[in-house]
């Protein structure tokens, strides 16, 4: 259902900013996502005009939005390529590709991993709801790695209850930026949300969840560490806000601070953050499983090239 036209006129601080930056910044409590389909369903006018999302906004321009409700969202099946890690009679183990969105959301309606599975499974856990049959935990976007998947409700329940006593150990790859001092070390710094910019989380605010990282270092390079990083708790985007917090973004990972351009390396379509392992207790018979999940070979041919 549509709601009430939006109407704000640019600042001077604003000018020259992206339509849907601009968009996100003024009325935080819609997603940008959801900001850029209107967009391009016509509901967002600057001065009249309907205009592209990336348009460069001008200071004094009139903008009017027109809400709208989400679009139908609805989990279909859709034959897209898996690679399974790991399968019994409770659990599956996807290795997700950098690239590929959990479940649908706003934006985002198909060639989700839910899609993947819904054809290659069929009946998956209810538990998570109807558009998130069998997902337990999530990945974001550009993360790829082992990711659980529950079979049945039972064994989504008994899943998410590890999760949320942090009995699930999940071990990450990451490259960074810099010559990371320690060789060891732990992360505890709160996450929120960006109160400027409501798609990032930050720890630079006073109240946020409690959140810690450790990480130790696999390899050093002459501008990059390599880390295997153990998260205990999963906020949003922690390790990318953990690293860039203290000085060292996840390379690809432009949103903390990583360099758009790397001198004499290939360009990286994503963030170099991988999801490793995972340990956890199966749900039946609770004895120890742990999946692995090789690097991607994209991060795998820019590490070698990195070394060349």
């Amino acid at each position: 259902m549509a709601g009430a036209p939006l109407r704000i006129e640019l600042s001077t601080e604003e000018a020259g900013e992206r339509l849907d930056l601009v968009l996100h910044q003024r009325f935080p409590q819609f997603s940008r996502a959801r900001l850029q389909e209107w967009i391009k369903r016509g509901r967002v006018r600057v001065n009249g005009v309907s205009r592209r999302a990336s348009y460069l906004v001008r200071v004094g321009e009139a903008v009017e939005v027109e809400p709208a409700g989400p679009a139908p969202l609805h989990a279909a099946p859709e034959q897209i390529l898996l690679t399974v890690l790991y399968e019994d009679q409770d659990v599956i183990a996807i290795d997700k590709p950098a690239g590929m969105v959990v479940h649908a959301g706003a934006g985002v309606h198909s060639g989700t991993l839910v899609n993947a599975l819904l054809h290659r499974f069929g009946s998956l856990s209810r538990t998570a709801g109807e558009l998130r049959p069998g997902i337990v935990h999530r990945l974001d976007r550009y993360t790829s790695g082992v990711l659980l998947v529950a079979k049945n409700d039972a064994a989504h329940q008994r899943l998410a209850e590890q999760f949320a006593s942090r009995r699930v150990e999940k071990t990450y790859l990451a490259l960074v930026h810099g010559s990371v001092k320690q060789d060891r070390a732990r992360i505890e710094k709160p996450i929120a949300r960006d109160p400027r910019q409501r798609v990032r989380m930050t720890t630079r605010v006073a109240r946020g969840r409690a959140a810690w990282s450790e990480y130790r270092i696999l390899r050093r390079f002459e501008r990059f560490t390599l880390l295997e990083v153990r998260i205990g708790t999963g906020r949003t985007h922690q390790i990318r806000v953990h690293l860039a917090s203290i000085g060292h973004p996840v390379v690809g990972d432009r949103p903390y601070g990583a360099h758009a351009k790397i001198a004499r390396q290939p360009t990286l379509a994503r963030y170099f953050l991988h999801a490793h392992r995972i340990k956890f207790a199966q749900p039946s018979t609770s004895q120890p499983v742990t999946i692995e999940s090789p690097l991607a070979p994209e991060l795998e041919a820019w590490l070698k090239h990195l070394a060349c």
